[in-house]
């Protein structure tokens, strides 16, 4: 099939699938006489696999980790286990990096109910202040130009 057809039928764009196989994550295609690639179910299976791994999050030197493990069935799947366990740790670092965001987003928020002009508006005030100048929940209440929640 040629890249048009693959792209269709893995819902991949043809820019990928050729920057997948500039990054070696895909096998060099067939040549057609009219120079046109080739590609056959391999590809698209290899595809679905990379395409899984990206749905995941995975970077492009864990997804060539696993494609190695990938393509040595006779080899151990112990260096698979050790990068997914990795990538969770990476994950939860997130999750808890995320939490953090939301919670300085949530106090931020605090600062002002929209009720009053923006000259007087808590969050442009917080925004403008280094982070280390803003107080925390607890202090807003006595800040002037905040705004608790009633």
């Amino acid at each position: 099939m040629k890249i048009g057809e693959l792209a269709t039928r893995t819902g991949c764009r043809v820019v990928t699938i050729r920057y997948y196989e500039r990054e070696g994550l895909l096998p060099e295609p067939a040549r057609s006489e009219a120079n046109y690639r080739l590609y056959g179910e391999v590809h698209a299976e290899r595809l679905a696999f990379i395409r899984h791994c990206r749905a995941l999050d995975m970077t492009l030197d864990e997804i060539r980790a696993l494609l190695a493990c990938h393509d040595d069935p006779e080899g151990t799947c112990h260096q698979a286990d050790i990068l997914i366990d990795e990538h969770l740790m990476h994950v939860k670092a997130r999750i808890a990096q995320l939490q953090e965001l939301e919670d300085a987003l949530v106090v931020l928020r605090a600062r002002c109910q929209g009720q009053r002009p923006a000259a007087e508006c808590g969050i442009l005030d917080a925004l403008s202040r280094p982070p280390q100048e803003v107080p925390s929940s607890e202090d807003a209440e006595h800040v002037p130009g905040t705004h608790p929640r009633v």
